[in-house]
């Protein structure tokens, strides 16, 4: 039976998220970042790193073993962008006209401490859902990673936007997707100031054209 279209995602603990990439591979999700690769730096590989988390869509700051003596900052999903609808029309969409819905399931991460830079490694695991206008196919899942010095002015910190590319098969009514993202690095703040930071991550539906384009090089005058 096809899972409700408004079903909660599934809370899969982190001893069943460590069996999920071979599960995504297995349900057709097709990317380099899907699985995740490891340069040693972190000297964890993918599976541990997720059962080294904690249970739950959202984490707290909490202390990892990559970085002992700072607080990691936690994990949220942001607000408006814990799921995303693909409908058949751009306008006046009904739920007959749906063809995908993204949703999120769980996150991780840890942080590493390199000279005076600070990197935070951030796992996601969601799902995409087969709607009633859908169809088997490669399913573009776009994904936005910011951290954030929350405060009276929030301030970005660093951020990143990708596009994983899920298949669905001809059989099949949902699939899962699992990424890593290993490139949020930036100053080491100062322990008041990291306090106040929180990553977040979140579909973005129109992240690429939010990106800055390099500046065009002048022309030179013509002689």
């Amino acid at each position: 039976m096809r899972p409700g279209l408004d079903d909660e995602p599934k809370r899969w603990t982190f001893g069943t998220l460590a069996l999920l990439v071979g599960a995504a591979a297995l349900s057709g999700c097709s990317s380099d970042s899907v699985v995740g690769t490891s340069d040693g730096s972190f000297g964890n590989r993918f599976s541990s790193f997720f059962s080294s988390a904690t249970p739950g869509v959202t984490q707290a700051a909490s202390r990892t073993a990559s970085a002992p003596d700072i607080d990691c900052p936690g994990v949220d999903i942001r607000t408006g962008a814990s799921t995303l609808n693909m409908a058949a029309k751009t306008t006046q969409a009904t739920a007959g006209d749906l063809r995908y819905q993204l949703s999120f399931g769980q996150t991780a991460r840890e942080c590493l401490v390199q000279g005076d830079s600070l990197t935070i490694k951030v796992g996601v695991q969601g799902r995409v859902i087969l709607g009633p206008m859908g169809s088997p196919g490669q399913v573009d899942v776009p994904l936005r990673y910011a951290v954030v010095r929350e405060g009276p002015e929030p301030k970005t910190i660093a951020t990143k936007f990708k596009r994983l590319s899920v298949i669905i098969g001809p059989d099949q009514s949902h699939v899962q997707f699992v990424d890593v993202e290993e490139g949020l690095t930036f100053p080491m703040p100062t322990a008041s100031d990291l306090e106040a930071y929180v990553v977040y991550v979140g579909f973005d539906e129109i992240g690429d054209k939010n990106e800055k384009k390099p500046a065009k090089a002048a022309k030179k005058p013509q002689r």
